[in-house]
């Protein structure tokens, strides 16, 4: 179906689906299942140190044999042995965010690593192309987690113009609707996170998943925007408490301290009131918790009908 798909064909992958490289729950578990389902599953690094990591791609190696990836923040403090992992462990595919992969890019180029970093504006998009990465994940604010200012629909059209390589379509989609529409607007593939959030194979505990399912269209909110990295999340006592801080003028330190490990306290402990609820605002459309195979499949399989539709019904 994706003969002439320019990331299928970069990356040896069968459908242009990538999952998000979520940190705590993109464990080998959901990439693997992922790649095998015929996607790019990615594993998030967060700021794992190199051992963990390490043994996370041992793992996605041993139950897949189709292209995985690993995504790196670059503000980890691992991130120059995590990087060199990345190259003795020749990983497929390595994609970036919170900054510049420039200097890493001749070693991992040398190993035949592909390089795709996120990004939340045309300006680095464009610098980043420039500098001979291999694709761009463009990535609006509608996502969970760290996100830029501008929405998806108007980024990704002036990302596409922007650059003469592929573009991946982040933020807002879940289902064959968002894959068409981003193919309308020209981007080679979509990224998916919250959807795959609510899969059987993603290891966040149970707590955390039923709390994505009871979102509504307006239940996420920015947290951290004082402090100068944004990050959607479901509202919460720990989003209220946060807001007040803010508010009441608390020290970037204050609130850096009071942030400390809550993503770890929702994803693992399953405590989804004081913990940081990272998801996207497509969860409000989300109901229902399957395998990963399915999830995509679901979106292939109803691609041709999405499109026939809007033939129908516009044209």
């Amino acid at each position: 179906m994706f003969e002439n798909n320019a990331i299928c064909n970069m990356l040896k992958i069968k459908y242009p689906i990538f999952q998000g490289g979520m940190a705590w729950i993109g464990t080998a578990e959901l990439a693997s299942a992922v790649s095998n389902a015929g996607g790019l599953g990615l594993i998030g690094a967060g700021h794992m140190p190199p051992d963990v990591l390490k043994a996370e791609i041992q793992k996605c190696k041993k139950w897949t044999d189709k292209p995985f990836g690993v995504n790196i923040m670059l503000m980890s403090p691992f991130v120059k042995e995590v990087m060199q992992l990345m190259v003795d462990e020749r990983v497929p595919v390595v994609t970036t965010g919170a900054g510049n992969p420039g200097e890493y890019l001749p070693a991992l180029k040398e190993v035949g690593s592909k390089v795709i970093p996120v990004v939340a504006s045309v300006a680095l998009a464009r610098r980043l192309a420039k500098g001979g990465v291999d694709a761009i994940i463009a990535e609006g604010c509608e996502s969970g987690g760290h996100i830029g200012e501008i929405s998806t629909m108007p980024l990704i059209p002036q990302v596409v113009d922007a650059v003469d390589i592929p573009v991946i379509a982040a933020g807002g989609f879940a289902d064959s609707r968002g894959l068409a529409a981003a193919f309308a607007l020209d981007a080679s593939a979509i990224q998916m996170g919250t959807r795959f959030v609510l899969s059987k194979e993603c290891i966040a505990q149970e707590n955390y998943k039923n709390f994505v399912l009871k979102a509504k269209d307006r239940s996420t909110v920015v947290t951290g925007r004082s402090l100068g990295h944004p990050v959607r999340v479901l509202a919460n006592k720990f989003t209220r408490t946060f807001h007040e801080m803010e508010a009441a003028g608390a020290s970037p330190e204050e609130l850096e301290k009071f942030g400390a490990g809550t993503l770890h306290l929702a994803t693992h402990k399953g405590d989804v009131d004081n913990g940081s609820v990272m998801i996207g605002q497509i969860s409000g459309m989300l109901d229902d918790i399957k395998p990963v195979k399915e999830i995509v499949d679901d979106i292939i399989n109803g691609l041709p009908d999405a499109v026939a539709e809007l033939q129908k019904k516009y044209f």
